[in-house]
């Protein structure tokens, strides 16, 4: 509960680097995530070039983060792999980001979730930026690095938007 309860939208990082270890640890939170049948259609490109990090912009207009953080995780899904006559990837990987953000929360980093699908212009810029295939389809990228702001926790628990029972 207190990664959940304090996971904050981190957008500065400080210069210290995230080592293999964090990130293999958040990889396997991510690929800890439910999906449709198993499916568990995801890919993930780790980026730590730091030319990439600083050409993301030039594809997302709300990434301009991705020049200071440490490394940053790219969510894909693997179409080939849908076995089902609608699209639950989004779900899936929609899953598999939210635990890679609560990892990074829990092992004292900071991060952001940048949505790419379904905007096809940052699917398309991201595609050939990280040379991915055209079966694949990048779905959110995750700049992550050692927090430079601090956000403390926020309630948004909402009664009314509670239903019991019936709308």
């Amino acid at each position: 509960m207190k990664a959940i309860m304090n996971r904050r939208s981190i957008r500065k990082y400080t210069d210290q680097m995230v080592s293999d270890d964090q990130v293999k640890s958040l990889l396997e939170a991510a690929m800890c995530a439910p999906s449709a049948g198993n499916e568990q259609p995801w890919h993930f490109v780790v980026i730590r070039d730091r030319q990439l990090l600083d050409k993301v912009p030039q594809y997302h207009p709300y990434s301009s983060m991705t020049k200071q953080a440490s490394v940053a995780i790219l969510i894909c899904a693997d179409s080939r792999l849908n076995k089902y006559d609608v699209d639950y990837w989004v779900q899936d990987c929609a899953a598999a980001t939210e635990n890679l953000l609560l990892a990074v929360q829990d092992l004292g980093l900071g991060a952001v979730w940048l949505g790419v699908y379904p905007r096809q212009e940052r699917v398309a810029g991201l595609r050939q930026l990280f040379n991915i295939p055209e079966e694949v389809i990048p779905f959110a990228l995750v700049p992550v690095g050692y927090a430079a702001e601090h956000k403390g926790a926020e309630n948004r628990y909402r009664e009314d938007r509670v239903h019991l029972n019936n709308w």
